[in-house]
Order: C-alpha cells, then structure tokens, then sequence
C-alpha cells in the first residue's frame, strides 16, 4: 500500500463515519416523529426504524475500531448492572429480565 492508498482509505472510513453518524441522527428523528404522530396500521415501519438504529450503531462502532463482541459484552455488562440496582424500566417492567432472558436463549 502506498502513501495516497493510506490517505485514501483513511478519507473513506471518515467519510464513511461522518455519513453513518447523519444516517443515525436522521433515524432518531424519525422514530421522534412516529412517536409523536403515531405508528397507524402496523408495527413494521416502528421495527424498521429501531432495527436501522441498532444496525447503524454496530456498523459505527466497527468504524470507529471498536469490534461487534465488545458491543455485545459492554450490552450484556449493562444489563446485569441494571437487574443488580434495580434500574427503573426493570423494577417496574422487569424488561432487562427479559432482554437477558431472549439474549441468553438466542445464544444457546
């Protein structure tokens, strides 16, 4: 690899960076804007919009030299801090019992 190859590929991964950060905030906007007017119908554009967060999220990471596994345990880690100080969303709807429930199972 050559020096304008290095350059190269380091314009492309900030580019790349830069476009996946707008690509999240547009995202967030528009659950913001679902929420506020309602999802009428169907659920799948609600599901579309959170699965986009997440997978944009992943993908900023991995560009950003952090690598999907880290996410995973750092998810997991939180989670387990959360059941243990009894975090609000899980003392009034035991949802990160659930999470952990569906991650430990998916895993198996």
């Amino acid at each position: 690899m050559t020096f304008g190859d290095h350059n190269i590929d380091i314009t492309k991964n900030i580019k790349t960076i830069e476009w996946l950060k707008s690509e999240l905030l547009m995202t967030i906007a528009t659950l913001y804007d679902f929420l506020v007017r309602g999802v009428k119908g169907s659920q799948d554009v609600l599901v579309d919009v959170l699965a986009n967060i997440i997978l944009v999220t992943y993908i900023l990471g991995k560009r950003l030299g952090i690598n999907f596994s880290r996410i995973d345990m750092k998810i997991e880690d939180k989670i387990r801090l959360g059941i243990l100080e009894k975090h609000k969303i899980e003392d009034w709807h035991g949802d990160l019992s659930s999470l952990k429930q569906y991650l430990d199972g998916n895993r198996k």
